[in-house]
């Protein structure tokens, strides 16, 4: 205050005036507004795995948020139907891109759907963390933006076939849903059948949804002691039913696309009869992991059912994408990050500490070890699927 101000208040009471002085408010700091998508399919055939990737990226979000809070972020999820269909998730992709407030994704479920989505993200520099994609093409392109945490098919296809020759298969016949993902994977399992010796009856592709009539009866008549699908659940379980109904009694063989409670409300006990229904899975039920219990307590709180596969594998790609931006923000003063910034921060991450492991990614965005396992159904009851038995875990480091 200057000196000459104390002589005015005796002329303003004089006059009945007052002097107000102001102080200037403090000024909030702006909240940084961000967010992270995911893309799975939240309609249609699978969506019950598709939701519960959603769902468990969801409560990683709300459960592990606070450190970026506490830096003046706000991280909202920006939730996509890519509805297992490439064009739809193309789609979305291009939205997600366009908002510059997404720094990173987490999806997909289909490999089909996530490589021609990934190269949206690549060519727009967004960090894109799968919790389910297992086709080698979704890392072997190289692509500094696009990492996985779980296994691939050309290992999960030989693990299959090892499977089923350990036990005493010599024959089987080999079918595919023609999608990236369903053949590849087949294909790699037929070359690991021949490689130890089984004869493969026949491999055939098939969109069929309904019936099975034509491919089955091959089948039938060559009763091999092995019938193995790559693809989806919600085919193989129709075509394994249909398969006991004409009187085949062997084994069933899938892969962790027939890994859905979806599996037993469609098919029932005919995945339980002849000598029982296998699948391998680069994902086992949460319950296997040490570090999942809270989480399933807190997803059946919140949901009111158990998680299906891959919704803790969704948790922890949110929990990825999470730490690396805060890392990527407190390396530049706790400015938002850039696209290129947040990609880097989730390769650089070493040894991070999931709840189902702990992960590091190669060169290419692969995890250096990956877990595979091979599981038989144990109930027909859909509400028991996750307590299906493991019969073996596999820790394998990807192809070089």
């Amino acid at each position: 205050m200057p000196k000459t101000m104390p002589f005015l208040f005796p002329l303003l009471a004089a006059a009945g005036m007052t002097l107000t002085l102001c102080a200037h408010p403090a000024v909030a700091a702006p909240v940084k507004s961000i967010k992270i998508a995911t893309q799975s399919p939240l309609s249609g055939d699978q969506s019950a795995v598709g939701v519960d990737i959603k769902r468990g990226a969801e409560m990683a979000l709300e459960q592990l948020g606070k450190p970026l809070a506490d830096l003046g972020f706000k991280v909202d999820l920006a939730p996509f139907d890519d509805q297992a269909n490439p064009d739809t998730g193309v789609a979305n992709a291009k939205r997600i891109v366009s908002d510059p407030a997404i720094l990173a994704i987490v999806g997909h479920y289909n490999s089909g759907v996530q490589i021609p989505s990934s190269e949206v993200y690549h060519t727009s520099g967004l960090a894109n963390v799968s919790p389910a994609n297992t086709n080698p093409k979704v890392t072997t392109r190289g692509y500094s933006e696009i990492n996985r945490i779980v296994g691939r098919d050309d290992v999960q296809g030989l693990v299959g076939a090892d499977f089923a020759f350990s036990h005493g298969v010599k024959s089987v016949f080999v079918v595919h849903d023609k999608t990236a993902y369903g053949q590849g994977i087949a294909e790699f399992f037929k070359k690991r059948a021949e490689e130890k010796g089984m004869k493969v009856f026949g491999f055939e592709g098939t969109e069929e949804k309904a019936n099975f009539d034509a491919l089955l009866s091959p089948v039938i008549a060559g009763n091999p002691d092995l019938v193995y699908f790559g693809g989806m659940t919600f085919q193989a379980a129709v075509l394994f039913r249909q398969a006991r109904e004409r009187g085949y009694q062997g084994m069933f063989m899938s892969d962790d696309g027939f890994d859905s409670s979806d599996a037993t409300k469609i098919a029932g006990q005919t995945l339980l009869d002849g000598t029982g229904t296998y699948y391998s899975t680069v994902s086992g039920p949460a319950s296997v992991y040490p570090g999942t219990a809270k989480f399933i307590q807190d997803f059946k709180t919140k949901y009111n059912a158990d998680p299906q596969p891959f919704a803790a594998q969704g948790y922890d790609c949110m929990a990825i994408c999470l730490k690396a931006i805060e890392n990527a923000a407190k390396a530049k003063n706790n400015e938002v990050p850039t696209r290129a910034e947040v990609a880097q921060a989730i390769r650089a991450l070493k040894d991070f500490a999931g709840i189902t492991g702990t992960f590091s990614f190669n060169a290419i965005g692969d995890p250096t070890v990956a877990q595979y396992f091979v599981i038989k159904v144990k109930s027909a009851d859909p509400a028991k699927w996750s307590e299906n038995t493991v019969v073996e875990t596999l820790n394998i480091a990807p192809p070089k």
